[in-house]
């Protein structure tokens, strides 16, 4: 039995891998246009001439290869005209386990929808050459901050598990409406559940599976500084907390109402930033801090 190859990262991002699932194709593009609808076929065959869908044995693919069940495809994704985010990271930490950036306001954390080489990774690894870095959490691509990465996959999953096991304090500051009628600090806990459209959150009745802390760290005439700590990790928990409360963040486009924004326009940018990040490291023992 060959090898496995797995093909080169091109510029900072490695391929992307499908194994191929039963189906009734004849041919390779048939079953790969079928499998990714919103990829066109004249995509697929602009793919295919500049050999960017490789087989696991490090083969060129064709459009007419046979489909085989179970083929290991690497291909790689692409976005015609990808915007640029003209705004730069900074790596606060890196060694042999881990780095630890600061994430501009807009930029993506992983490759997703619109946004594939312009995304945080993918700078990442074009920065330190590394194709083994994985994100060990996310934050909103409109939310600026701290994130942390694993820079080697021998230890990643000790460090992926300070997260479920809530072995990880993360630090939030975040400008929103005052609140002059409620006590602080105080706890907001809610049933968080997807809403609609598809991309955003809502509260439901129900056993509580989100949970965060909120204290007030200056107070304005309209606006206040507020310590945001999430205790649980739901998709846009915080914002969706605040906005409960009747105080949305600043600049939210989500919370309370949906605000479509132009592509280009990063004026306003969400007033939610990822302060800080503190645990005791899994692998040494020594106690981490990181601050922006």
């Amino acid at each position: 039995m060959s090898p496995r190859h797995c093909p080169p990262a091109i510029d900072g991002l490695p391929a992307s891998t499908l194994q191929l699932p039963p189906g009734p194709w004849a041919t390779l593009i048939d079953g790969l246009s079928a499998h990714f609808p919103a990829v066109s076929r004249a995509v697929w065959m602009d793919r295919f001439a500049r050999r960017r869908v490789l087989g696991d044995d490090g083969h060129v693919l064709m459009p007419d290869t046979p489909y085989r069940v179970g083929l290991d495809v690497y291909y790689y994704r692409e976005v015609a005209d990808e915007p640029h985010i003209p705004f730069e990271e900074t790596v606060l930490h890196l060694d042999e386990h881990l780095l630890v950036a600061d994430k501009p306001h807009f930029l993506p954390v992983i490759p997703s929808g619109a946004h594939v080489h312009e995304t945080l990774l993918a700078r990442l690894i074009r920065r330190t050459g590394n194709t083994d870095l994985v994100a060990l959490h996310r934050i909103d691509r409109e939310t600026a901050g701290l994130v942390l990465f694993s820079t080697n996959p021998q230890t990643r999953a000790t460090y992926q598990a300070l997260f479920p096991e809530r072995r990880i304090e993360k630090y939030y500051e975040a400008i929103a409406p005052a609140l002059p009628h409620l006590e602080f600090p105080l706890v907001r806990r809610s049933r968080m559940v997807p809403g609609e459209p598809f991309f955003r959150m809502r509260e439901v009745e129900g056993e509580p599976n989100s949970e965060t802390r909120i204290d007030v760290i200056e107070r304005g005439d309209t606006w206040w500084r507020y310590a945001l700590q999430p205790i649980t990790g739901k998709k846009h928990q915080l914002r969706v907390h605040m906005a409960a409360l009747g105080a949305p963040i600043r600049n939210d486009p989500l919370y309370p109402e949906v605000r479509f924004r132009e592509a280009g326009d990063f004026e306003a940018p969400l007033q939610l930033v990822a302060k800080s990040l503190g645990f005791v490291d899994p692998v040494s023992g020594e106690l981490r801090s990181y601050r922006r």
